[in-house]
Protein backbone atom coordinates (compact mmCIF):
# COMPACT_ATOMS: atom_id res chain seq x y z
CA UNK A 1 0.00 0.00 0.00
CA UNK A 2 1.42 3.38 -0.98
CA UNK A 3 0.24 5.51 1.93
CA UNK A 4 2.67 8.31 1.08
CA UNK A 5 0.80 9.02 -2.16
CA UNK A 6 -2.50 10.83 -2.44
CA UNK A 7 -5.48 9.01 -3.87
CA UNK A 8 -7.26 5.72 -3.42
CA UNK A 9 -5.44 2.52 -2.48
CA UNK A 10 -6.97 -0.94 -2.70
CA UNK A 11 -7.42 -2.97 0.47
CA UNK A 12 -7.17 -6.72 -0.27
CA UNK A 13 -10.38 -8.74 -0.07
CA UNK A 14 -10.85 -10.22 3.39
CA UNK A 15 -9.06 -7.32 5.07
CA UNK A 16 -10.41 -4.34 6.98
CA UNK A 17 -8.85 -0.90 7.11
CA UNK A 18 -9.83 1.72 9.65
CA UNK A 19 -8.50 5.15 10.48
CA UNK A 20 -7.53 5.18 14.15
CA UNK A 21 -7.33 8.43 16.12
CA UNK A 22 -5.39 8.56 19.38
CA UNK A 23 -6.32 11.18 21.96
CA UNK A 24 -4.76 12.30 25.24
CA UNK A 25 -5.06 14.65 28.19
CA UNK A 26 -2.36 15.84 30.58
CA UNK A 27 -4.51 16.99 33.51
CA UNK A 28 -7.80 15.92 34.98
CA UNK A 29 -10.61 17.81 33.24
CA UNK A 30 -13.78 19.06 34.85
CA UNK A 31 -16.32 16.26 34.79
CA UNK A 32 -19.22 16.74 32.43
CA UNK A 33 -22.69 17.18 33.93
CA UNK A 34 -24.43 13.85 34.32
CA UNK A 35 -27.85 12.46 35.08
CA UNK A 36 -28.51 10.05 37.91
CA UNK A 37 -26.37 6.94 37.95
CA UNK A 38 -27.75 4.33 35.54
CA UNK A 39 -26.48 1.60 37.86
CA UNK A 40 -23.43 1.03 40.00
CA UNK A 41 -19.78 0.76 39.13
CA UNK A 42 -18.09 -2.37 40.38
CA UNK A 43 -14.39 -3.13 40.39
CA UNK A 44 -13.73 -6.61 39.00
CA UNK A 45 -10.53 -7.69 40.74
CA UNK A 46 -10.13 -11.15 39.17
CA UNK A 47 -12.06 -11.01 35.90
CA UNK A 48 -13.10 -14.35 34.46
CA UNK A 49 -12.13 -14.70 30.79
CA UNK A 50 -15.57 -15.95 29.72
CA UNK A 51 -17.30 -13.12 31.61
CA UNK A 52 -14.95 -10.58 30.04
CA UNK A 53 -15.38 -11.91 26.51
CA UNK A 54 -19.16 -11.99 26.86
CA UNK A 55 -19.32 -8.35 27.94
CA UNK A 56 -16.71 -7.33 25.37
CA UNK A 57 -18.73 -9.01 22.61
CA UNK A 58 -22.06 -7.51 23.74
CA UNK A 59 -20.52 -4.03 23.74
CA UNK A 60 -18.24 -4.25 20.74
CA UNK A 61 -19.44 -6.76 18.14
CA UNK A 62 -21.35 -4.10 16.23
CA UNK A 63 -18.15 -2.02 16.12
CA UNK A 64 -15.97 -4.97 15.08
CA UNK A 65 -14.15 -5.36 18.38
CA UNK A 66 -12.29 -8.61 17.87
CA UNK A 67 -8.75 -8.43 19.26
CA UNK A 68 -9.62 -9.88 22.67
CA UNK A 69 -11.71 -12.63 21.08
CA UNK A 70 -8.72 -13.87 19.08
CA UNK A 71 -6.35 -13.96 22.07
CA UNK A 72 -5.54 -17.28 23.71
CA UNK A 73 -7.44 -17.52 27.02
CA UNK A 74 -4.19 -17.62 29.02
CA UNK A 75 -2.86 -14.48 27.33
CA UNK A 76 -6.14 -12.63 27.86
CA UNK A 77 -6.27 -13.68 31.52
CA UNK A 78 -2.70 -12.45 32.04
CA UNK A 79 -3.60 -9.10 30.48
CA UNK A 80 -6.84 -8.38 32.29
CA UNK A 81 -5.61 -9.72 35.64
CA UNK A 82 -2.30 -7.84 35.56
CA UNK A 83 -1.85 -5.95 38.85
CA UNK A 84 -1.45 -2.66 36.95
CA UNK A 85 -4.69 -3.12 34.99
CA UNK A 86 -8.09 -2.20 36.45
CA UNK A 87 -11.36 -3.59 35.15
CA UNK A 88 -14.63 -1.92 36.13
CA UNK A 89 -18.14 -2.87 35.05
CA UNK A 90 -21.35 -0.86 34.99
CA UNK A 91 -23.85 -3.08 36.79
CA UNK A 92 -27.54 -2.55 36.11
CA UNK A 93 -29.79 -4.90 38.00
CA UNK A 94 -28.27 -8.36 37.73
CA UNK A 95 -26.26 -7.72 34.57
CA UNK A 96 -23.07 -5.91 33.56
CA UNK A 97 -23.77 -3.40 30.78
CA UNK A 98 -20.62 -1.28 30.57
CA UNK A 99 -16.85 -1.75 30.65
CA UNK A 100 -13.86 0.35 31.67
CA UNK A 101 -10.36 -1.09 31.29
CA UNK A 102 -7.56 1.11 32.63
CA UNK A 103 -3.95 0.15 31.92
CA UNK A 104 -1.39 1.70 34.29
CA UNK A 105 1.57 -0.46 33.20
CA UNK A 106 3.56 2.46 31.76
CA UNK A 107 4.91 4.69 34.57
CA UNK A 108 2.93 7.93 34.93
CA UNK A 109 0.51 6.98 32.15
CA UNK A 110 -2.94 5.46 31.99
CA UNK A 111 -4.40 4.06 28.79
CA UNK A 112 -8.15 3.68 28.53
CA UNK A 113 -7.84 0.37 26.67
CA UNK A 114 -11.51 -0.53 26.54
CA UNK A 115 -14.56 1.62 27.13
CA UNK A 116 -18.16 1.13 26.16
CA UNK A 117 -21.75 0.34 26.99
CA UNK A 118 -24.10 -2.25 25.51
CA UNK A 119 -26.37 -1.32 22.62
CA UNK A 120 -29.39 -0.67 24.86
CA UNK A 121 -27.49 2.14 26.59
CA UNK A 122 -25.99 3.84 23.52
CA UNK A 123 -27.44 7.33 23.22
CA UNK A 124 -28.44 7.51 26.88
CA UNK A 125 -26.49 9.36 29.55
CA UNK A 126 -24.89 6.09 30.70
CA UNK A 127 -21.79 6.62 28.57
CA UNK A 128 -21.19 10.09 30.00
CA UNK A 129 -21.65 8.78 33.55
CA UNK A 130 -19.26 5.90 32.86
CA UNK A 131 -16.64 8.21 31.32
CA UNK A 132 -16.75 10.43 34.40
CA UNK A 133 -15.99 7.33 36.49
CA UNK A 134 -13.12 6.40 34.15
CA UNK A 135 -11.62 9.89 34.46
CA UNK A 136 -11.93 9.80 38.24
CA UNK A 137 -10.30 6.35 38.48
CA UNK A 138 -7.46 7.24 36.11
CA UNK A 139 -6.56 10.54 37.78
CA UNK A 140 -6.83 9.02 41.27
CA UNK A 141 -3.40 7.52 40.49
CA UNK A 142 -0.17 9.55 40.13
CA UNK A 143 -0.30 9.94 36.34
CA UNK A 144 0.58 12.79 34.03
CA UNK A 145 -1.07 11.46 30.88
CA UNK A 146 -4.37 9.67 30.14
CA UNK A 147 -4.95 8.46 26.60
CA UNK A 148 -7.31 6.44 24.41
CA UNK A 149 -7.80 5.56 20.77
CA UNK A 150 -10.87 5.06 18.63
CA UNK A 151 -11.42 4.24 14.97
CA UNK A 152 -13.77 4.82 12.06
CA UNK A 153 -15.58 1.52 12.72
CA UNK A 154 -16.67 2.76 16.15
CA UNK A 155 -19.97 4.50 16.87
CA UNK A 156 -20.13 7.65 14.70
CA UNK A 157 -20.30 9.82 17.83
CA UNK A 158 -17.34 8.16 19.63
CA UNK A 159 -14.60 10.55 18.53
CA UNK A 160 -16.63 13.65 19.39
CA UNK A 161 -17.59 12.05 22.72
CA UNK A 162 -13.93 11.61 23.67
CA UNK A 163 -13.14 15.19 22.67
CA UNK A 164 -16.08 16.52 24.72
CA UNK A 165 -14.77 14.46 27.64
CA UNK A 166 -11.47 16.37 27.57
CA UNK A 167 -9.23 14.28 25.31
CA UNK A 168 -7.24 16.01 22.55
CA UNK A 169 -6.40 14.17 19.28
CA UNK A 170 -2.67 13.76 18.67
CA UNK A 171 -2.17 10.96 16.13
CA UNK A 172 -3.94 9.33 13.19
CA UNK A 173 -3.05 5.87 11.87
CA UNK A 174 -4.43 3.29 9.49
CA UNK A 175 -5.10 -0.11 11.04
CA UNK A 176 -5.38 -3.14 8.76
CA UNK A 177 -6.58 -6.54 9.96
CA UNK A 178 -8.27 -9.70 8.76
CA UNK A 179 -12.06 -9.31 8.78
CA UNK A 180 -13.22 -11.17 11.93
CA UNK A 181 -16.52 -12.08 10.25
CA UNK A 182 -14.75 -14.30 7.73
CA UNK A 183 -13.09 -16.64 10.23
CA UNK A 184 -16.03 -16.96 12.64
CA UNK A 185 -14.62 -14.68 15.34
CA UNK A 186 -17.74 -12.53 14.86
CA UNK A 187 -21.03 -13.22 13.10
CA UNK A 188 -21.31 -12.13 9.46
CA UNK A 189 -24.46 -10.22 10.47
CA UNK A 190 -22.70 -7.65 12.70
CA UNK A 191 -21.43 -4.25 11.60
CA UNK A 192 -23.61 -3.76 8.54
CA UNK A 193 -22.00 -0.32 8.20
CA UNK A 194 -18.77 -2.12 7.14
CA UNK A 195 -19.54 -4.43 4.20
CA UNK A 196 -17.79 -7.79 3.91
CA UNK A 197 -15.61 -7.84 0.77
Amino acid sequence: MLLGKNGYHDIPAGKLAAITTSLQMFARPALRPEADAPGRLRHVSEPDVDWYRNLYRRIGAEWLWFSRLRMAPEALAAMIRHPAVEIHALRIGERDEGLIELDFRAPGVCELRMFGVTAELVGTSAGRWLMNRAIEAAWAKPIGRFWVHTCTFDHPAALAFYIRSGFIPFRRQIAIADDPRLDGTLSREVAAHVPVI
